[in-house]
């Protein structure tokens, strides 16, 4: 009898594999794949590489400082994952791609099956973006050394969303940014620390009066804190 397959599987590309394994071996990812819902695959793109050396980056044409990522290599690695199985998304981490946010996260835990290629050096031969590249997705507005963390920080997003990888499946769907505003203030034992109270409302046992307070709390610190986020949020209720 073959084993059910995963909710989700994620193949990264990396010229860097060994910086990816410890974040998928913790915590919630290492449960979410111990599960069986969440399956990532690192592969090594210099074992597609050309010659003794398995080379995959050169000089760029017309000149410029840093190497570029050759097309080859990339291609072969990619046409052979897509041997086994098919792809929602092909998904190019790159400073200037699409930025993440919790919208796209969870469109994207919807998937089946994703590739992830990692950049390095200079960037990638810009016909693999043309002809290879589904999506690109940028984790923020600033350059990394390689596409490397952006992976992991993309996989973890999109992981714990999948069902049944929370113990508590409402707390993914009460996170930040879920419906455009930031958290609320949260609180836990004791009660009362140096003179430092848990608001009243909060150990009232009146569930209604709490989300209200959580609702209001959510509000005002979008507001404080991102002040974007609370302009969106107040265009769409107009």
């Amino acid at each position: 009898m073959n084993p059910k397959p995963p909710t989700l599987r994620i193949d990264i590309i990396s010229v860097q594999p060994d910086l990816l394994h410890s974040p998928f071996q913790h915590s919630i990812m290492k449960r979410a794949q111990e599960k069986g819902l969440l399956e990532v695959v690192v592969h090594d793109l210099k074992k597609y590489g050309h010659g003794k050396h398995n080379q995959v980056d050169d000089y760029q044409y017309g000149g410029g400082a840093g190497m570029v990522m050759m097309i080859e290599p990339v291609d072969k690695c990619i046409q052979q994952l897509k041997q086994a199985r098919d792809y929602d998304e092909v998904i190019y981490l790159s400073p200037d791609g699409e930025l993440l946010d919790q919208h796209l996260a969870n469109q994207l835990s919807l998937s089946k099956a994703m590739i992830f290629l990692c950049g390095h050096y200079k960037g990638i031969d810009e016909r693999i973006r043309e002809h290879l590249i589904t999506r690109e997705v940028s984790i923020g507005n600033y350059v990394l050394s390689g596409g490397e963390l952006g992976a992991a920080v993309l996989v973890d997003t999109i992981g714990r969303l999948i069902p049944g990888v929370l113990n508590n499946e409402v707390s993914a769907l009460e996170d930040s940014f879920q419906d455009d505003l930031v958290a609320p203030p949260v609180y836990t034992r004791p009660e009362l620390y140096k003179d430092w109270s848990v608001p009243p409302v909060l150990i009232s046992g009146h569930a209604a009066k709490i989300e209200e307070w959580r609702r209001t709390e959510a509000l005002k610190r979008t507001a404080i804190r991102r002040p974007e986020l609370y302009q969106k949020w107040l265009d769409q209720k107009l």
